[in-house]
């Protein structure tokens, strides 16, 4: 198992993926070999600094970076030995089995689409956000901001993706599936709830409850909360503000606790052939080491072929 991880991507860059990396070492006895991308002297120094064993290491220098307002197609292409395109070169050609990074998440989506490609039979991938309920287990909200515009069969698409994902890596046996909409009853909301419904109703790889609302989302009627990319982006920053505003007000509560976005790590891009993981721009140590552990995950259930599996089923 090769984990390739971006360096230069985040907001701390490198200092903090290499503090991740620290971290899960001294928690997880592992073999995985790791491949890091970045400007390799400085990797090199903060490697030793933070006493980072150097026996499964190996690093690839990236002599440019991708800043995180840079236009994402246009700077993959005019930056060919920058950390990302690097890794995705990597992914692409079986040098590194899934890859990581907290850097410009356009850039990241661009690679996944064009250099690794949609799993045959996904019109569009789609990406995950972690959603903390309060029985303490989590969700999982698709999209979360991938595709602000959707067709019905999209979104059916994501709940497939969205099962397996929850199923294999957080550990819920057929999961139940709900359609986000104004209202419980079919034939609710929008032209697109209204059209997605049916085809939700007669997916086969789903378990699906029927339409769920805004009041649901933090509780655990649905353990897959489906909707189109506008709508999941607006509920993730808000569950996102929730925690920086228990922080400000100096609220101490378990469950609040959980919308701290560190422990998750980042989103996985769903419905490409090989493990991409989003990290946030401001990732801190503790983020990079959950994303490495749900990459470690990804690749031990061999998700992406049970992917691979059902779409192959439905051609």
């Amino acid at each position: 198992m090769n984990i390739g991880l971006d360096m230069m991507g985040g907001d701390f860059a490198p200092l903090e993926a290499v503090k991740g990396l620290a971290l899960f070492f001294a928690k997880t006895n592992t073999d995985i070999h790791f491949t890091l991308i970045g400007e390799e002297i400085a990797i090199k120094d903060l490697l030793h600094q933070h006493q980072v064993p150097l026996t499964n290491i190996e690093l690839v220098h990236a002599g440019q970076a991708i800043g995180m307002h840079e236009h994402p197609t246009r700077a993959l292409k005019e930056k060919p030995t920058s950390s990302i395109a690097l890794g995705f070169k990597l992914l692409a050609t079986g040098k590194i089995d899934a890859f990581i990074s907290a850097g410009n998440t356009g850039a990241m989506l661009v690679g996944a689409l064009f250099s690794i490609k949609a799993i045959e039979g996904v019109t569009r991938p789609t990406i995950g956000a972690y959603i903390p309920r309060e029985d303490g287990s989590l969700g999982l909200l698709v999209d979360a901001g991938a595709n602000a515009d959707c067709k019905p069969e999209n979104l059916s698409q994501f709940a497939t993706l969205g099962s397996l994902f929850v199923e294999h890596i957080l550990g819920i046996n057929n999961p139940k599936v709900g359609l986000i909409n104004i209202g419980e009853e079919e034939g609710k909301g929008n032209l697109l709830a209204q059209a997605a419904y049916p085809l939700l109703k007669e997916n086969e790889h789903i378990n699906f409850i029927g339409n769920i609302e805004g009041r649901d989302i933090l509780l655990s009627k649905a353990d897959v909360m489906v909707c189109e990319g506008f709508t999941g982006n607006v509920v993730l920053k808000l569950a996102e503000s929730v925690y920086d505003i228990i922080q400000r007000r100096g609220i101490e509560d378990e469950h609040f606790d959980r919308f701290n976005f560190e422990m998750y790590g980042g989103v996985p891009v769903l419905g490409v052939a090989k493990p991409v993981i989003i990290g946030h721009g401001i990732s801190k140590d503790l983020a990079f080491k959950n994303m490495i552990s749900i990459a470690q995950r990804m690749l031990e259930t061999d998700l992406m072929q049970k992917m691979k599996e059902v779409f192959v089923q439905k051609l």
